[in-house]
């Protein structure tokens, strides 16, 4: 198999554990902001989290909405934190065939930086492939108008690579992605 084929059938195996994870989440009829793949700078196998503004608020109501940053609600500190969603990690299980993949894949604590880097990209690629794939028949429009959403393929922490990914995922003038560019940029 070349590596155009690895990544599409990668993505591919990608792409139906989040759709069918998305699809039980979006359930909930709550409208989405930010709906995120993320993988850790090992490049473990994806996991989702999402934000819808029903969760936010919840959310900052639960935490008092006070944070001890001057200036900066809860809600402000946790609106792009894929960690600190509900959502996060939803429905994992359905990433089990996904998670098997990558753990077939070198591992990349034993690969040399350059080979490493290959790798990483090699995942944030397939990623990358399968949200647009779920993106073009749709999905992120289900509850919500698809320019209210940020789509995302992470690396966690952040890194300026995330920029790079969101730029291609969606539209740079859509007011999602103009607010995350403006409060979660790297």
């Amino acid at each position: 198999m070349n590596p155009t084929q690895e990544i599409e059938a990668l993505a591919a195996e990608i792409a139906s554990a989040a759709r069918t994870t998305f699809h039980a989440l979006f359930e909930n009829g709550e409208s989405y902001y930010y709906c995120t793949l993320f993988t850790t700078e090992e490049g473990h196998a994806p996991s989702i989290s999402a934000w819808s503004w029903e969760a936010l608020e919840r959310e900052a109501a639960r935490q008092g909405d006070e944070s001890d940053t001057p200036g900066s609600t809860i809600a402000e500190l946790i609106k792009w934190s894929y960690a600190d969603s509900p959502y996060c990690c939803f429905r994992d299980e359905n990433f089990d065939n996904v998670k098997q993949l990558f753990e077939e894949l070198p591992s990349l604590t034993e690969l040399e930086a350059d080979e490493r880097n290959r790798e990483l990209e090699f995942r944030l690629k397939a990623m990358e492939l399968a949200m647009n794939m779920l993106d073009e028949g749709g999905l992120f429009a289900l509850n919500q108008p698809r320019t209210s959403v940020c789509v995302l393929v992470e690396v966690m922490p952040p890194d300026e690579m995330n920029t790079e990914i969101a730029l291609r995922l969606n539209r740079a003038e859509s007011p999602a992605m103009q607010a995350w560019l403006a409060e979660a940029a790297e």
